[in-house]
């Protein structure tokens, strides 16, 4: 390539930069905003009764397609979260465990046995989903590990999705490992890595410790530093070891 035309492309890369900087970050992990990282965003989302990005929302829709042959109704519990409905769910289960008698670190180790700090959830990306079959009588808690195995009435929609999700992009997140640390077992929760392992690679460069202070939620107070760490480690990271 000449000298000229190099030059000529370079500044006219550089203009586009400087008129739409985001185009500086397309195929990076830092084209991912801190707000939305944290929930605090406004993306572009897609779906009927769930939110999804637009690419998950795709092959969401072609998944759910392929299960009706095997007469499975795909059905979203729960999907993208904000920071504010995160923290609704936070607020809510804590003070419930205090008024119930539990110590701030006790009520804050029972909820994270299966909710996350606001401002760490995987459903603040819209990328993430929670699954049950829509095809079958629905028991009044719908998300207990125990109706997706053995004879429970998710376990023909478990079979499915252990044969056919990852085809689609859909990979469980908190698996039944023993080994496993941080959130138990959850046999609904399921991520669309083509999308998600981006953002939690760029998310891994936040400051776990700056967002819990700076958001001052409720019972941060009685997160010491090696309750932090160890979130990050067990919590965040210690999950199904192909989204990583």
């Amino acid at each position: 390539m000449k000298r000229r035309k190099f030059l000529k492309g370079t500044l006219a890369f550089g203009l586009g930069l400087a008129i739409f900087p985001q185009l500086s970050f397309q195929g990076s992990n830092s084209a991912i905003l801190y707000d939305e990282l944290i929930g605090k965003g406004n993306p572009d989302l897609y779906g009927n009764g769930y939110k999804l990005r637009r690419e998950a929302y795709d092959s969401f829709l072609e998944m759910s397609k392929e299960a009706l042959k095997s007469d499975i109704i795909i059905q979203v519990v729960s999907s993208y979260r904000s920071f504010a409905h995160q923290n609704r769910i936070w607020e809510r289960k804590y003070k419930q465990n205090i008024n119930n008698g539990l110590s701030p670190q006790e009520s804050i180790k029972k909820i994270i046995e299966y909710s996350t700090i606001p401002g760490t959830s995987r459903h603040h990306w819209a990328t993430d989903i929670d699954l049950i079959d829509g095809n079958v009588s629905q028991p009044s808690n719908v998300l207990n590990p125990k109706h997706f195995d053995g004879n429970g009435c998710f376990s023909k929609f478990k079979i499915w999705m252990d044969e056919h999700a990852n085809t689609f992009g859909f990979y469980l997140v908190y698996t039944n490992e023993a080994n496993r640390k941080g959130f138990k077992y959850e046999p609904w929760h399921y991520s669309y890595k083509p999308l998600s392992q981006g953002y939690l690679q760029a998310y891994q460069k936040l400051d776990l410790r700056d967002i819990i202070i700076s958001e001052q939620l409720i019972g941060c107070d009685h997160f010491s530093e090696e309750f932090i760490t160890n979130y990050q480690h067990e919590n965040i990271l210690d999950i199904n070891p192909e989204l990583l």
